[in-house]
């Protein structure tokens, strides 16, 4: 029999009663995140911001956009949702600052079949405590309940985050030259990539996440595992704008090897020695069961090094002094030599280079 009950949006999967009661709930969360040139209040169609209240002059913008990647199943399943937010913040945020430019406003978007307003409050509280390190603006986002798109329980997240520098202030790479030194900051942990290779780890050595890891007892795995991604911008801003950095590599994606090259000139070629630090224990146990291979390492994880940064040989005392008392722990880890531009990575386990792979995609 054909039913004539009316239909809602409700009926169909959606509430818009949860949504709006989300928005409610995250109100305090987002004002949290106040800064000078943006009031961060939400429910409007469009969040404003006012560089010159925030202390511009004449901005240079830069945008810049992520997500967290795969870690984010490691969160659906093991329930834990208070840090990726933060780890989405720093993957736009980070990425701003190498640019030389200051991140100022951030806009989430969450994404799921269902909406838990508990899970999402949780996301949400994630990304604003991300904000409030990076020391940007949550003014907005936007919150997607479609059925049939995703599977029970999943979400998805991404983040748009909008930098400022002065003109004529931003950080290009330009300058780097043979000589120049190259300093490495620690990371948190494996940060949001490499993860799909985490993941397929634990499931084929049917990893206990929630056993004390076997290189730290003192800590489970899966707090290990999803330690969030480490925000660099308020210790290097200062240095930054001081303009005694002449290049920065957030090293996501692709690991030391192909993130290095982005940032130097043609005839600048990056030398990192793998032995100038020692490889986290956690780094250490995923390379030992995996039997990863040292120069797959280089090309997939941080390695224990989130930031690196090319200065001047005269002022890498300086830098590095000024950084540590900023909190980072910094290491010396290579210098810019001659040669075509690209990295190689070399220690006791041998010498890895991404010359060739990478001039082959970014020259052609």
């Amino acid at each position: 029999m054909i039913s004539n009950e009316p239909y809602t949006y409700a009926k169909a999967g959606v509430s818009i009663d949860a949504g709006n009661a989300l928005v409610k709930a995250i109100g305090p969360l987002v004002r949290a995140t106040r800064r000078p040139g943006a009031d961060a209040e939400i429910g409007g169609f469009g969040g404003f911001f006012d560089p010159k209240a925030a202390g511009y002059a004449d901005p240079l913008l830069v945008a810049a956009n992520d997500g967290v990647g795969t870690k984010l199943k490691l969160a659906i399943d093991s329930g834990r949702h208070d840090t990726v937010g933060i780890d989405l913040v720093a993957m736009c945020a980070n990425d701003l600052i190498v640019q030389g430019a200051e991140p100022l406003f951030f806009l989430d978007y969450f994404a799921t079949g269902k909406l838990d307003n508990g899970v999402a409050e949780r996301v949400i509280a994630g990304i604003a405590e991300g904000c409030r390190i990076a020391g940007c603006a949550l003014i907005g986002g936007e919150t997607a309940e479609m059925p049939g798109m995703y599977a029970a329980g999943d979400y998805d997240l991404a983040g748009f985050c909008v930098g400022a520098v002065e003109r004529g202030e931003q950080v290009t790479g330009e300058k780097v030259a043979p000589g120049h030194v190259l300093l490495g900051l620690a990371s948190s942990g494996v940060h949001s990539n490499g993860f799909s290779l985490v993941r397929r780890l634990a499931a084929d050595k049917a990893w206990n996440l929630d056993r004390p890891a076997l290189f730290d007892p003192d800590v489970l795995l899966i707090e290990a595992l999803m330690a969030p991604t480490r925000i660099y911008v308020r210790s290097l801003l200062p240095t930054v704008r001081a303009q005694k950095i002449d290049a920065l590599a957030h090293i996501t994606g692709g690991g030391l090897l192909e993130n290095v090259p982005r940032v130097l000139p043609q005839g600048a070629h990056a030398v990192i020695d793998a032995d100038a630090w020692e490889q986290p224990r956690l780094m250490a146990f995923l390379q030992a069961q995996g039997n990863i291979e040292p120069g797959e390492m280089a090309r997939t994880f941080n390695c224990g090094i989130g930031m690196v940064l090319a200065v001047p040989s005269e002022l890498a005392r300086e830098v590095a002094a000024e950084l540590e008392a900023a909190g980072e722990v910094v290491v010396r880890i290579g210098e810019v030599i001659e040669g075509p531009r690209g990295c190689t990575v070399r220690g006791a386990a041998g010498t890895w280079s991404a010359r060739a792979e990478w001039e082959a995609r970014h020259d052609a």
